[in-house]
């Protein structure tokens, strides 16, 4: 059972910047892909980052492309999503989520192919 914990949101300006934490416990971090997704009101949860177990490989979704970025540092159990450029429509509730499949996952982006989930952490942009 893994435990993760999300943290660093808060209030920004458009524009801004923000670096969002997760820290993970309880399982090998490591033999985990990761994933940031996003949820604002009223509308669905979407996928924003996913990084492979080792790092090696990251995804983006397009709305994201070029102004997020993810990382992890399996020493710390802990993956990072660095919001630079921020927008408005960023604002959000963000989660972390855990995928246990180490091979290359086709259907990255859906919720359901994560197994753990962190509780979330709101990130408002105003402009």
């Amino acid at each position: 059972q893994v435990q993760l914990v999300g943290s660093g949101g808060g209030l920004v300006q458009a524009g801004g910047s923000v670096r969002l934490s997760c820290a993970a416990s309880g399982g090998t971090f490591s033999n985990y892909a990761m994933g940031w997704f996003r949820q604002a009101p009223g509308k669905e949860r979407e996928f924003v980052a996913r990084i492979s177990y080792t790092g090696g490989s990251t995804y983006y979704a397009d709305s994201v492309k070029g102004r997020f970025t993810i990382s992890r540092d399996n020493a710390k159990n802990t993956v990072y999503l660095q919001m630079n450029s921020l927008k408005p429509e960023d604002t959000a509730v963000y989660y972390c989520a855990a995928d246990g499949q180490t091979h290359y996952n086709s259907q990255y982006y859906r919720a359901a192919e994560y197994d753990y989930w962190g509780q979330g952490t709101q990130v408002t942009v105003s402009s």
